[in-house]
């Protein structure tokens, strides 16, 4: 298969949604990447998935190959693949591997996004002042009305809850009947 659709990938996941077989998709999506020539999406998101499927598949391992292959491939992706790559890192008791990547992804530049994962990952293996700090920029950096906003936004205040924090400017943006 050359050319990827996104119906073709939505039919997968639903596929393994159906079947609980993480590790069958993950290999499916293995094997589109490496007959890919284009399609909607680009070879390093369907890496990606695959990444994140490995890792739902219990082989982090593998999933850390699939992420670093995503960034090596350099094709467009929503999230920065290298936040996964910290966190599959942190997962494997990598920690301070994991946060060489975060400071990397600082320094090289991300989008809101990325920041959502990076915060949640954070927040995840107990830091919650970095996730916190991750989530008030990609706040700030998200136009309002945003969908990513508003989910760095529940992140960010539930972070703040965590630690105690009074509610703040940003807190207030926040419908939180949502």
């Amino acid at each position: 298969m050359s050319h990827v659709t996104n119906e073709q990938l939505d039919r997968l996941l639903e596929q393994a949604l159906l079947l609980d077989d993480h590790g069958a998709l993950a290999r499916r999506l293995d094997a589109l990447a490496r007959g890919y020539e284009s399609g909607e999406m680009s070879r390093a998101a369907i890496l990606v998935l695959a990444a994140e499927e490995w890792r739902q598949a219990g082989q982090p391992a593998t999933a850390l190959d699939r992420f670093q292959s995503a960034v090596e491939d350099g094709g467009e992706v929503p999230v920065d693949p290298r936040a996964g790559i910290a966190d599959t890192l942190f997962e494997l008791d990598r920690s301070e591997e994991a946060r060489d990547v975060v400071a990397a992804i600082e320094a090289d530049g991300w989008n809101p996004a990325t920041a959502l994962t990076v915060a949640e990952t954070l927040a995840a293996y107990g830091d919650p002042d970095g996730a916190l700090e991750w989530a008030t920029r990609g706040v700030r950096a998200c136009p309002p009305g945003s969908p990513i906003r508003d989910s760095l936004l529940r992140t960010r205040y539930r972070i703040r809850v965590d630690l105690g924090l009074p509610e703040d400017d940003l807190d207030a943006l926040l419908d939180i009947s949502r």
